[in-house]
């Protein structure tokens, strides 16, 4: 923790928050604001469905790679430059996505998105833990998850007005404000968290030893496979939501926003819940509710889908109630990631991004395909990948059952 934090921030702690948020908008704008404009895209550009994927897989990927180096950059150079020159980075691309005009230029400008938008999010956190002591920083961290939920509540119905009435372009064009606003304000408020004493030499040994240290801790891959996967549970409904909520439950693309709604308010909810037990509730039983949640929920989902015709009626609450769960338990385990390593928070927080979109990438690019034609398959898949965060949550508390145990007094 930064010596100088009271001094750098002043406002409340909810103000704080609230700016980190708008950082960590930009990812679920970039996926869900042209989401409703799929098929308008595609019949545009000529591309077909699995080209127009390729958008998607091909941002999330560049995201996962980039964010090997965003937390390690922060580490060295601080947080503020980092993040300023991603937002940059981020509107220049999205003004190369506004002006594409064919599937291949879209493919790579939105790669460049993906490239760009990490470092507001990997950043916000070693912020956060940069200002606050645990469990004030897992209130903020569920504050951070809270406000981040208005972004893609919003994001499928802007982008769903915006493709009705101006077209696809629009959408991109959209972003680029987006872009500009991010940019001033995090010009102007945003300090630097990371104190001079505490700044890691830019040198390709000492990066490499950073990355060997974390990568061979064994508790600090199974923590970011608990956090990282278990969200593709829920985002393989985003990934497949032309087909789930277009063909399979029959909504037109300005009723998409139902989807979105009811899911970011399972996340707000369950970020929300986690901020009341912080302090209070040990993080391993925090961690342990959350995945109770998910679990069930989605062996639910599973009967529900093979007993019954999927309806709108029933088929979006279980993806509503598992995003609950997630966002219970994500905040605890992300601080657990963090505070594994103090001295490289940022590059902890790189690493455990890049597991998780690295996850994203491989179920938009290949599983979605495969599993979003049958509602049935997209719940089994689904409780395949919170079955996979769930195994490595379970073997970390059995050979470290220590991690987690005590709860700070708030």
């Amino acid at each position: 923790m930064n010596p100088d934090a009271a001094r750098l921030w002043q406002s409340p702690r909810w103000a704080l928050a609230a700016l980190l948020a708008v950082l960590g908008m930009l990812g679920p704008f970039s996926i869900d604001t042209y989401i409703p404009a799929f098929s308008g895209i595609q019949a545009s550009i000529g591309a077909t469905p699995v080209e127009m994927q390729q958008t998607l897989s091909a941002y999330l990927f560049g995201f996962a790679f980039m964010n090997l180096f965003h937390g390690a950059l922060s580490d060295s150079f601080g947080r503020r430059p980092v993040v300023l020159v991603g937002i940059a980075v981020f509107t220049l691309a999205s003004l190369g996505c506004a002006l594409s005009q064919t599937i291949g230029q879209l493919v790579f400008f939105r790669a460049l998105q993906g490239l760009s938008t990490g470092a507001g999010i990997v950043v916000s956190r070693a912020v956060i833990r940069d200002m606050f002591p645990p469990a004030e920083a897992q209130k903020v961290m569920s504050q951070v998850t809270i406000y981040f939920g208005i972004a893609p509540a919003i994001a499928p119905i802007v982008g769903g007005f915006l493709f009705v009435h101006l077209g696809w372009h629009s959408i991109f064009w959209f972003l680029v404000g987006v872009g500009v606003v991010l940019f001033v304000a995090n010009f102007k408020l945003l300090p630097e968290t990371l104190h001079a004493t505490q700044r890691q030499p830019f040198r390709a040994r000492d990066l490499m030893r950073g990355y060997w240290q974390l990568c061979s801790d064994p508790r600090f891959l199974l923590l970011a496979l608990a956090s990282g996967v278990p969200f593709n549970g829920m985002f393989l409904y985003v990934l497949s939501a032309p087909a789930f909520l277009g063909d399979h439950l029959k909504l037109a693309p300005t009723q998409f926003f139902w989807f979105f709604l009811l899911t970011i308010a399972g996340i707000m909810g369950g970020a929300w819940f986690s901020g009341r037990k912080a302090g209070r509730v040990a993080p391993k039983r925090q961690i342990r509710d959350g995945f109770f949640i998910m679990l069930l929920t989605s062996l639910v989902n599973v009967a529900a889908n093979a007993l019954f015709e999927p309806h709108p009626l029933w088929a979006l609450w279980p993806i509503a109630v598992f995003a609950f769960g997630w966002a219970l338990m994500v905040p605890v385990v992300t601080l657990l990631v963090l505070d594994l390593h103090p001295a490289r928070r940022g590059m902890a927080s790189s690493l455990q991004a890049v597991i998780g979109s690295t996850a994203n990438g491989i179920v938009a690019g290949a599983i979605a395909p495969l599993v979003m034609h049958s509602p049935l398959a997209l719940a089994l898949t689904s409780l395949l990948m919170m079955g996979v965060g769930l195994v490595a949550w379970a073997w970390l508390h059995r050979r470290w059952p220590e991690i987690g145990r005590a709860a700070e007094v708030a």
